[in-house]
């Protein structure tokens, strides 16, 4: 008798925060079915390289709207699976370390192509990092406007080197330095 009580009681516990847990993270006390939540997007938390989509006008001083249907364009944002680190290099030595955080702005028609190329991507955007780092400056003033606009029009030259159509912006989303 004294080993049923308490095994009652957890199981008990187990319940209610299990229960607690599914509701909480529904949001609501009404679940939506998972096949809606799937189908309007769900929950994109943690994954790999999730592409995100986005209806993007392009519309510029002088433009009108009888060719607005024309310049729709789907977009769609490729988030790699995990940041790139760039060691900076001075006298033979590790000085410190960059890390960033990219996503890549592309057409709809090639972000299931990205995901079998994303070590391609990965290699390609890394020795681009590394040889800006060995130039010295681009990198050690992570605070400069002007570094940041180098930054991505390097990566996204060389990018649409490996990949001609649709890649159409590099977003830096994070940056970080630590001296070592």
């Amino acid at each position: 008798m004294k080993q049923i009580v308490p095994s009652i009681v957890a199981l008990l516990a187990i319940s209610a925060g299990g229960g607690t847990a599914y509701f909480l993270k529904s949001g609501s006390s009404s679940p939506e079915p998972a096949s809606a939540a799937h189908d309007t997007g769900g929950d994109e938390g943690e994954g790999h390289a999730k592409p995100k989509k986005e209806k993007k006008e392009k519309k510029g001083h002088g433009s009108s709207d009888k060719n607005s249907d024309a310049d729709a364009v789907d977009v769609t944002y490729y988030k790699f699976s995990r940041e790139f680190v760039v060691p900076m290099i001075e006298d033979d030595r590790v000085q410190s370390l960059v890390i960033l955080n990219l996503n890549l702005e592309v057409d709809t028609a090639i972000s299931q192509e990205l995901f079998s190329k994303e070590p391609v991507l990965r290699d390609n955007i890394m020795t681009t990092l590394v040889k800006l780092s060995s130039g010295g400056r681009t990198l050690n003033s992570i605070t400069d406007v002007d570094n940041y606009e180098t930054l991505r029009a390097m990566i996204l030259t060389n990018l649409q080197n490996e990949i001609p159509e649709g890649i159409r912006n590099v977003l830096i989303l994070d940056m970080a330095r630590q001296d070592l």
